[in-house]
Protein backbone atom coordinates (compact mmCIF):
# COMPACT_ATOMS: atom_id res chain seq x y z
CA UNK A 1 0.00 0.00 0.00
CA UNK A 2 1.15 3.71 -0.93
CA UNK A 3 0.75 6.76 0.89
CA UNK A 4 1.61 10.32 0.38
CA UNK A 5 2.49 12.29 3.65
CA UNK A 6 1.92 15.53 1.69
CA UNK A 7 -1.56 14.83 0.00
CA UNK A 8 -2.08 19.09 -0.61
CA UNK A 9 0.78 18.98 -3.22
CA UNK A 10 -1.27 17.47 -5.83
CA UNK A 11 -3.25 20.95 -5.76
CA UNK A 12 -0.70 22.45 -7.56
CA UNK A 13 -1.01 19.59 -10.95
CA UNK A 14 -3.19 22.59 -12.75
CA UNK A 15 -0.49 25.37 -12.17
CA UNK A 16 0.87 24.84 -15.24
CA UNK A 17 -2.37 25.52 -17.26
CA UNK A 18 -3.45 27.89 -15.16
CA UNK A 19 -0.33 29.89 -16.19
CA UNK A 20 -0.62 29.06 -19.93
CA UNK A 21 -4.37 29.83 -19.74
CA UNK A 22 -4.09 33.56 -17.86
CA UNK A 23 -0.82 34.76 -18.73
CA UNK A 24 -0.18 36.88 -22.23
CA UNK A 25 1.37 35.53 -25.14
CA UNK A 26 5.16 35.92 -25.49
CA UNK A 27 5.90 38.57 -28.28
CA UNK A 28 9.09 39.48 -29.47
CA UNK A 29 10.21 42.03 -32.03
CA UNK A 30 12.61 40.81 -34.69
CA UNK A 31 14.54 42.47 -37.53
CA UNK A 32 12.57 41.95 -41.25
CA UNK A 33 12.84 43.44 -44.70
CA UNK A 34 10.86 45.81 -46.75
CA UNK A 35 10.31 44.98 -50.16
CA UNK A 36 8.44 48.04 -52.33
CA UNK A 37 6.92 45.45 -54.15
CA UNK A 38 5.60 43.21 -51.66
CA UNK A 39 1.95 43.73 -52.60
CA UNK A 40 2.80 42.36 -56.13
CA UNK A 41 4.79 39.23 -55.01
CA UNK A 42 1.74 38.86 -52.58
CA UNK A 43 -0.84 38.66 -55.35
CA UNK A 44 1.78 36.83 -57.39
CA UNK A 45 1.42 34.09 -55.05
CA UNK A 46 -1.98 33.86 -54.42
CA UNK A 47 -2.00 34.96 -50.60
CA UNK A 48 -3.50 36.76 -48.21
CA UNK A 49 -1.22 38.63 -46.09
CA UNK A 50 -2.18 39.00 -42.23
CA UNK A 51 -0.63 41.26 -39.91
CA UNK A 52 0.87 39.90 -36.62
CA UNK A 53 3.13 37.63 -34.92
CA UNK A 54 3.69 34.37 -34.99
CA UNK A 55 3.17 31.72 -31.62
CA UNK A 56 4.66 28.83 -32.32
CA UNK A 57 2.76 25.72 -31.89
CA UNK A 58 4.18 22.71 -29.25
CA UNK A 59 3.93 19.06 -30.77
CA UNK A 60 1.96 16.56 -28.80
CA UNK A 61 5.02 15.10 -27.84
CA UNK A 62 6.49 18.21 -26.26
CA UNK A 63 2.84 18.56 -24.34
CA UNK A 64 2.72 15.08 -22.96
CA UNK A 65 6.42 14.63 -21.63
CA UNK A 66 5.66 18.15 -19.84
CA UNK A 67 2.59 16.98 -18.61
CA UNK A 68 4.12 13.60 -17.64
CA UNK A 69 7.20 15.17 -15.88
CA UNK A 70 4.85 18.21 -13.76
CA UNK A 71 3.00 14.66 -12.54
CA UNK A 72 5.38 13.15 -11.81
CA UNK A 73 7.48 16.61 -9.73
CA UNK A 74 4.27 16.78 -7.92
CA UNK A 75 4.43 13.00 -6.71
CA UNK A 76 7.49 13.17 -5.59
CA UNK A 77 7.24 16.34 -3.57
CA UNK A 78 3.63 14.66 -1.98
CA UNK A 79 6.63 11.98 -0.47
CA UNK A 80 5.20 8.45 -1.33
CA UNK A 81 6.27 5.87 0.81
CA UNK A 82 5.04 2.02 0.95
CA UNK A 83 3.30 0.84 3.81
CA UNK A 84 4.46 -2.57 4.83
CA UNK A 85 2.18 -5.49 6.59
CA UNK A 86 1.42 -4.40 10.07
CA UNK A 87 3.92 -5.58 12.87
CA UNK A 88 2.96 -6.15 16.36
CA UNK A 89 5.53 -6.04 19.35
CA UNK A 90 4.63 -6.97 22.76
CA UNK A 91 6.82 -5.70 25.80
CA UNK A 92 6.70 -5.94 29.14
CA UNK A 93 5.17 -2.85 31.09
CA UNK A 94 7.29 -3.99 34.27
CA UNK A 95 10.98 -3.02 35.47
CA UNK A 96 12.42 -5.17 37.97
CA UNK A 97 15.36 -4.93 39.76
CA UNK A 98 16.92 -7.74 41.93
CA UNK A 99 19.17 -6.66 45.00
CA UNK A 100 21.27 -8.95 46.53
CA UNK A 101 23.56 -9.10 49.21
CA UNK A 102 27.21 -10.17 48.93
CA UNK A 103 27.93 -9.71 52.15
CA UNK A 104 30.65 -11.35 54.43
CA UNK A 105 28.32 -13.92 56.23
CA UNK A 106 27.07 -15.28 52.55
CA UNK A 107 30.34 -16.99 52.57
CA UNK A 108 28.37 -19.47 55.03
CA UNK A 109 27.97 -22.93 53.94
CA UNK A 110 24.48 -24.17 56.04
CA UNK A 111 21.74 -23.58 52.79
CA UNK A 112 19.96 -27.03 52.17
CA UNK A 113 20.22 -27.76 48.60
CA UNK A 114 16.98 -29.51 46.73
CA UNK A 115 19.51 -32.49 46.51
CA UNK A 116 19.83 -32.42 50.17
CA UNK A 117 23.40 -31.36 50.14
CA UNK A 118 24.64 -27.81 52.78
CA UNK A 119 25.93 -25.90 50.07
CA UNK A 120 27.59 -21.86 50.39
CA UNK A 121 24.17 -19.15 50.71
CA UNK A 122 25.44 -17.16 47.95
CA UNK A 123 25.73 -20.13 45.76
CA UNK A 124 22.27 -21.24 46.42
CA UNK A 125 20.91 -17.93 45.42
CA UNK A 126 22.53 -17.65 42.57
CA UNK A 127 21.28 -20.87 41.11
CA UNK A 128 17.50 -19.71 41.91
CA UNK A 129 17.77 -16.30 40.96
CA UNK A 130 19.41 -17.21 37.57
CA UNK A 131 16.31 -19.61 36.91
CA UNK A 132 14.38 -16.54 38.61
CA UNK A 133 15.98 -14.29 35.61
CA UNK A 134 15.54 -16.67 33.00
CA UNK A 135 11.78 -16.88 33.10
CA UNK A 136 11.47 -13.15 33.18
CA UNK A 137 11.42 -12.89 29.26
CA UNK A 138 9.98 -9.56 28.11
CA UNK A 139 10.61 -7.90 31.82
CA UNK A 140 13.49 -5.26 31.95
CA UNK A 141 15.82 -6.55 34.82
CA UNK A 142 18.29 -4.98 36.51
CA UNK A 143 20.99 -6.39 38.36
CA UNK A 144 22.26 -4.56 42.44
CA UNK A 145 24.56 -6.13 44.60
CA UNK A 146 25.54 -4.77 47.63
CA UNK A 147 28.02 -5.56 51.03
CA UNK A 148 29.78 -2.34 52.74
CA UNK A 149 28.77 -0.28 49.51
CA UNK A 150 25.87 -0.68 46.90
CA UNK A 151 26.58 -1.19 43.21
CA UNK A 152 24.73 -1.53 39.81
CA UNK A 153 26.16 -4.57 38.37
CA UNK A 154 24.02 -4.11 34.94
CA UNK A 155 21.49 -1.52 34.53
CA UNK A 156 17.51 -2.17 33.51
CA UNK A 157 17.74 -3.90 30.48
CA UNK A 158 16.03 -7.00 27.83
CA UNK A 159 18.97 -9.23 27.78
CA UNK A 160 18.97 -11.69 30.80
CA UNK A 161 21.52 -13.67 29.67
CA UNK A 162 23.99 -10.98 30.57
CA UNK A 163 22.17 -10.29 33.60
CA UNK A 164 22.56 -13.92 34.30
CA UNK A 165 26.17 -14.58 33.36
CA UNK A 166 26.79 -11.37 35.51
CA UNK A 167 24.96 -12.60 38.74
CA UNK A 168 27.21 -16.49 37.97
CA UNK A 169 30.59 -14.47 38.38
CA UNK A 170 29.67 -12.52 41.46
CA UNK A 171 31.63 -13.63 44.59
CA UNK A 172 31.31 -12.68 48.30
CA UNK A 173 33.19 -10.04 49.65
CA UNK A 174 33.30 -8.35 46.33
CA UNK A 175 31.54 -4.76 47.78
CA UNK A 176 32.98 -5.32 51.28
CA UNK A 177 32.39 -7.59 54.42
CA UNK A 178 29.27 -5.36 55.82
CA UNK A 179 25.62 -4.82 54.98
CA UNK A 180 23.96 -1.79 53.33
CA UNK A 181 20.57 -2.67 52.41
CA UNK A 182 19.05 1.04 52.62
CA UNK A 183 22.01 1.93 50.42
CA UNK A 184 20.94 -0.88 48.06
CA UNK A 185 17.07 0.50 48.05
CA UNK A 186 18.51 3.96 47.39
CA UNK A 187 20.39 2.95 44.37
CA UNK A 188 17.19 1.01 42.94
CA UNK A 189 15.43 4.30 43.48
CA UNK A 190 18.23 6.36 41.27
CA UNK A 191 18.01 3.30 38.51
CA UNK A 192 14.51 3.52 38.05
CA UNK A 193 14.60 7.08 37.53
CA UNK A 194 14.94 6.24 33.68
CA UNK A 195 12.00 4.23 33.59
CA UNK A 196 8.76 5.28 32.47
CA UNK A 197 7.22 1.87 33.12
CA UNK A 198 4.49 2.41 36.20
CA UNK A 199 4.95 -1.06 37.67
CA UNK A 200 8.23 -0.85 39.24
CA UNK A 201 9.36 -4.18 41.23
CA UNK A 202 12.70 -4.60 43.80
CA UNK A 203 13.34 -7.74 45.08
CA UNK A 204 16.07 -6.90 48.12
CA UNK A 205 17.65 -10.44 49.08
CA UNK A 206 19.76 -10.25 52.29
CA UNK A 207 20.90 -12.61 55.40
CA UNK A 208 22.48 -9.89 57.52
CA UNK A 209 21.28 -6.38 59.32
CA UNK A 210 21.59 -3.15 57.90
CA UNK A 211 25.30 -2.49 59.63
CA UNK A 212 26.86 -0.08 56.65
CA UNK A 213 23.85 1.85 55.19
CA UNK A 214 24.15 6.02 54.73
CA UNK A 215 20.04 6.18 54.57
CA UNK A 216 18.28 4.19 57.26
CA UNK A 217 15.91 1.75 55.74
CA UNK A 218 12.87 2.98 56.68
CA UNK A 219 13.61 6.34 54.78
CA UNK A 220 14.79 4.40 51.71
CA UNK A 221 11.17 2.78 51.85
CA UNK A 222 9.25 5.24 52.09
CA UNK A 223 11.32 7.39 49.29
CA UNK A 224 10.73 4.36 47.48
CA UNK A 225 6.64 4.09 48.12
CA UNK A 226 6.56 7.84 47.14
CA UNK A 227 8.28 6.97 43.68
CA UNK A 228 5.91 3.69 42.66
CA UNK A 229 8.15 1.52 43.54
CA UNK A 230 7.49 -1.69 45.09
CA UNK A 231 9.67 -4.19 47.42
CA UNK A 232 9.72 -7.56 48.10
CA UNK A 233 12.44 -8.42 50.78
CA UNK A 234 13.67 -11.95 51.05
CA UNK A 235 15.09 -12.69 54.79
CA UNK A 236 18.31 -15.58 54.54
CA UNK A 237 20.27 -17.05 57.05
CA UNK A 238 19.94 -17.93 61.10
CA UNK A 239 17.65 -15.36 62.36
CA UNK A 240 19.29 -16.09 65.92
CA UNK A 241 22.30 -15.27 65.40
CA UNK A 242 24.56 -12.58 66.37
CA UNK A 243 26.55 -9.57 65.54
CA UNK A 244 26.71 -8.66 61.49
CA UNK A 245 25.28 -12.33 60.89
CA UNK A 246 22.11 -11.76 62.53
CA UNK A 247 19.38 -11.21 60.31
CA UNK A 248 16.82 -8.41 60.71
CA UNK A 249 14.14 -9.93 59.94
CA UNK A 250 11.93 -7.47 61.48
CA UNK A 251 13.61 -4.42 59.58
CA UNK A 252 12.74 -6.61 55.75
CA UNK A 253 9.24 -7.03 57.32
CA UNK A 254 8.50 -3.20 57.51
CA UNK A 255 10.58 -2.00 53.79
CA UNK A 256 8.04 -4.94 52.51
CA UNK A 257 5.17 -3.21 54.34
CA UNK A 258 5.66 0.12 53.29
CA UNK A 259 6.03 -0.16 49.94
CA UNK A 260 3.12 -2.24 49.91
CA UNK A 261 5.09 -5.12 49.00
CA UNK A 262 5.77 -8.56 50.85
CA UNK A 263 8.06 -10.01 53.38
CA UNK A 264 9.79 -13.72 52.92
CA UNK A 265 11.57 -16.07 55.01
CA UNK A 266 13.95 -18.24 52.98
CA UNK A 267 16.20 -21.46 55.10
CA UNK A 268 16.75 -23.35 52.25
CA UNK A 269 16.72 -23.66 48.71
CA UNK A 270 13.15 -25.23 48.09
CA UNK A 271 11.88 -22.25 50.03
CA UNK A 272 13.49 -19.54 48.08
CA UNK A 273 12.44 -21.51 45.01
CA UNK A 274 8.80 -20.99 46.19
CA UNK A 275 9.25 -17.35 46.77
CA UNK A 276 9.78 -16.41 43.55
CA UNK A 277 7.00 -18.26 42.33
CA UNK A 278 4.80 -16.65 45.02
CA UNK A 279 6.08 -13.53 43.91
CA UNK A 280 5.00 -13.62 40.21
CA UNK A 281 1.58 -14.35 41.41
CA UNK A 282 1.50 -11.32 43.83
CA UNK A 283 3.21 -9.07 41.24
CA UNK A 284 2.00 -10.51 37.60
CA UNK A 285 3.59 -9.04 34.70
CA UNK A 286 1.66 -6.19 32.66
CA UNK A 287 2.65 -6.34 28.93
CA UNK A 288 1.77 -3.41 26.76
CA UNK A 289 1.34 -4.22 22.53
CA UNK A 290 2.56 -2.21 20.38
CA UNK A 291 1.22 -2.08 16.26
CA UNK A 292 3.39 -0.21 13.47
CA UNK A 293 3.73 -0.65 9.58
CA UNK A 294 6.94 -0.25 8.49
CA UNK A 295 7.64 3.02 6.19
CA UNK A 296 10.17 3.24 2.62
CA UNK A 297 10.03 6.45 1.10
CA UNK A 298 9.58 6.14 -2.54
CA UNK A 299 9.78 10.13 -3.49
CA UNK A 300 13.15 9.87 -5.35
CA UNK A 301 11.19 7.36 -7.66
CA UNK A 302 9.20 9.53 -9.62
CA UNK A 303 12.08 12.68 -9.69
CA UNK A 304 13.92 9.90 -11.41
CA UNK A 305 11.78 9.16 -14.09
CA UNK A 306 11.19 12.28 -14.63
CA UNK A 307 14.69 13.57 -15.12
CA UNK A 308 14.63 10.37 -17.41
CA UNK A 309 11.42 11.30 -19.80
CA UNK A 310 13.11 14.69 -20.26
CA UNK A 311 15.91 13.51 -21.37
CA UNK A 312 14.39 10.81 -23.62
CA UNK A 313 12.03 13.76 -24.86
CA UNK A 314 14.63 16.34 -25.68
CA UNK A 315 16.67 13.42 -27.51
CA UNK A 316 14.12 12.39 -29.82
CA UNK A 317 13.30 16.23 -30.42
CA UNK A 318 16.73 16.72 -31.32
CA UNK A 319 16.64 13.72 -33.61
CA UNK A 320 13.66 15.38 -35.44
CA UNK A 321 15.10 18.76 -35.79
CA UNK A 322 18.44 16.61 -37.57
CA UNK A 323 16.29 14.54 -39.39
CA UNK A 324 14.63 17.76 -41.03
CA UNK A 325 17.85 19.95 -41.86
CA UNK A 326 19.09 16.50 -43.50
CA UNK A 327 15.90 16.49 -45.47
Amino acid sequence: MISFNSLWVFLLLPLPFLVVWLSPVHRQRASALRFPFFNRIVDAAGIKPNSGAIVLGKTRLQILAAAVIWSLLITGMANPEFLGAPVERTQSARDLILAIDISASMNAVDFTATDGNVIQRLEAVQQVVNEFVAAREGDRVALIVFGSRAYVQAPLTNDLETIIALMSQTEVGMAGPQTAVGDAIGLAIRTFESSDIEQRLLIVLSDGSDTASRMSLVNAAEIANDRNVRIFTIGVGDPNATGDDRVDLQALEDVARITRGQYFFADDETALQAIYKQIDTLAPSEFETQSYRPRTSLFHIPFILAALIGVLTLTVLQFSRNKQVTA
